[in-house]
C-alpha cells in the first residue's frame, strides 16, 4: 500500500484556479491558483459569500456575470450535473482601489460534488482566465492601411456565431429537457399510484431512478389489500431505462394488481403475469417478487419470478432469506408452467424488506456478496421504523443518492 495521499495539499498546488461553494453559495476553500488568479487573499474570500466577494463592475450597464453564473450553479444544484458555461465577461475589484474594477474573461466550469445523502454538498468552480486572448483580439495583426484583414475578420465572425449557436442550442437542449422529465415524472407518478398503499401507515417505500436517467424507469412496488387480514407487497423489475421501461412496467404492475384480486395465491398470479408477458414487447425478462402478508394467521406467503429474494429483518437483528420459491423470470418459458410458492412465519415487530437488484448489485461482484453486504446492514439497524429504516439503509449500503441502476425499495413493518 502507497503513502497516504494528503488531498488538501493537492488541491493548494493545483495549477488550474479552483474555489469550492457551498449550497447557499458561501466560499469554503480556495486554491493558490485561484488567488493568484484574482489577486485576493484566502482569508478575503473564505467564509464570503460568491457574489458578495465578486459583484458585477457597477460601471458596465451590460455586466451579467453574477447572473449568468448564478444560473449556472443553480443548474449545478438543481440537476446534480456539472455545467460548462461559455466564455464569461466578468470583471473582478482592484484590492488595492476600492471601486475599481479589472477587466476580465473567464471560461468556468461547475461541478457538483455529492454527499452521503445524495445531495449536492459542495460545488466546485473552475476557471481559467482568457483575458489575454479575448484582448488579442482587439489589436490583431492589422494590414499596411490599419485595417484588421479581411479573412481574420470573417474567421472571428464565424467563430462567434458558431459560439453563440452552440450556447442557443445548450439552452434549448436543457429547456427541452426540463420539460421532457416533468412530464416522464408525471407519468411515472400516475403509474405507480396505489390507493391500498396510502391506508398502511407501516408501510414505507423508496424510489430512485438510475443516475443519469429521466428519473424514470421500470423498476415498480405495489400494495393490494385483499381482506381485512390479508394484503400482498410486490416489487418488480423490468430490463433498461426511461419511458419505454417506464410503459412497460406499468402494463406489468396493472396485470398484477388485477390477476393478485382474482387468484388463489402469489404463484397463480405470477403464472397469470407471466403468460402475459409473453404478448407484451420490452417484458421479457423482468423479474417480479409477491408477497401475501396474513396479519391472522402470521404467515408470508410468497413466490418469485426471477427476481432477488426478500429479506425478514426478525426483532433479534437476524435475518431470513425468501429464497425458497424462486423461478425464472417472467415470460422466459415458451409454455405454462406452475409456479412454486413458499411461506415462512413471522412475529409481531418483525420487518419485511423488498427490493430490486439495484439496491444490491455491484459491477464485477457476485451477488451473494450483495445479499450479505444488505443483510448485515439490517441487522445493524434495529428498532428502526419503516421510514427511519428506508433511509437508512439506503445511505448504509452508499445509494442514497441513486446507482448505477434503478432502485425501488419497500420497508413493511409486520
Amino acid at each position: 500500500m502507497g503513502p497516504e495521499i494528503d488531498f488538501r495539499a493537492l488541491f493548494a498546488a493545483t495549477p488550474s484556479p479552483y474555489l469550492v461553494l457551498a449550497p447557499d453559495l458561501v466560499i469554503v476553500a480556495v486554491n493558490d491558483a485561484y488567488l493568484r488568479a484574482t489577486g485576493r487573499s484566502r482569508q478575503d474570500l473564505v467564509g464570503r459569500h460568491v457574489f458578495e466577494a465578486f459583484p458585477d463592475n457597477p460601471a458596465d450597464p451590460h455586466a451579467d456575470g453574477v447572473s449568468n453564473l448564478g444560473a449556472s450553479l443553480g443548474r449545478v444544484l438543481a440537476t446534480g450535473q456539472a455545467d460548462t458555461m461559455p466564455v464569461q465577461k466578468y470583471d473582478i475589484p482592484v484590492v488595492s482601489q476600492p471601486g475599481v474594477f479589472e477587466e476580465r474573461w473567464w471560461s468556468p466550469v461547475n461541478t457538483p460534488v455529492k454527499g452521503p445523502d445524495g445531495r449536492v454538498a459542495w460545488i466546485i468552480h473552475r476557471v481559467e482566465d482568457v483575458t489575454g486572448f479575448m484582448r488579442s483580439r482587439r489589436f490583431d495583426r492589422q494590414d499596411e492601411g490599419g485595417q484588421r484583414t479581411e479573412r481574420k475578420e470573417g474567421m472571428e465572425a464565424e467563430l462567434y456565431a458558431r459560439a453563440r449557436e452552440l450556447q442557443r442550442l445548450n439552452e434549448e437542449l436543457r429547456a427541452a429537457h426540463a420539460r421532457e422529465r416533468e412530464v416522464a415524472l408525471t407519468l411515472q407518478e400516475a403509474m405507480l399510484h396505489s390507493p391500498d398503499l396510502a391506508r398502511h401507515t407501516d408501510v414505507a417505500v423508496r424510489y430512485l431512478p438510475a443516475t443519469g436517467s429521466l428519473n424514470v424507469c421500470g423498476d415498480w412496488y405495489d400494495t393490494v389489500d385483499l381482506t381485512q387480514d390479508r394484503y400482498t407487497v410486490t416489487v418488480g423489475d423490468v430490463v433498461g431505462h426511461g419511458l419505454e421501461a417506464a410503459t412497460v412496467m406499468g402494463m406489468l404492475r396493472s396485470a398484477l394488481s388485477a390477476a393478485s384480486r382474482a387468484v388463489a395465491g402469489p404463484a397463480q398470479a405470477l403464472e397469470v403475469l407471466g403468460m402475459y408477458a409473453r404478448s407484451v414487447d420490452g417484458a421479457l425478462a423482468a423479474t417480479a417478487v409477491t408477497v401475501l402478508v396474513d396479519t391472522r394467521s402470521k404467515l408470508l406467503i410468497y413466490s418469485s419470478a426471477g427476481h432477488p429474494p426478500p429479506v425478514l429483518l426478525h426483532t433479534d437483528s437476524t435475518c431470513e432469506l425468501l429464497d425458497q420459491a424462486t423461478d425464472p423470470p417472467l415470460g422466459a418459458r415458451p409454455e405454462h408452467v406452475p409456479r412454486p410458492q413458499s411461506g415462512t412465519a413471522f412475529h409481531r415487530g418483525d420487518t419485511l424488506v423488498l427490493y430490486t437488484d439495484g439496491l444490491i448489485e455491484r459491477r464485477d461482484e457476485d451477488i451473494d456478496a450483495g445479499l450479505n453486504r444488505l443483510t448485515t446492514a439490517l441487522g445493524d439497524l434495529p428498532g428502526l421504523g419503516p421510514e427511519r429504516l428506508a433511509d437508512a439503509l439506503l445511505a448504509q449500503l452508499g445509494v442514497a443518492g441513486g446507482a448505477r441502476d434503478d432502485i425501488a425499495l419497500v420497508v413493511v413493518r409486520l
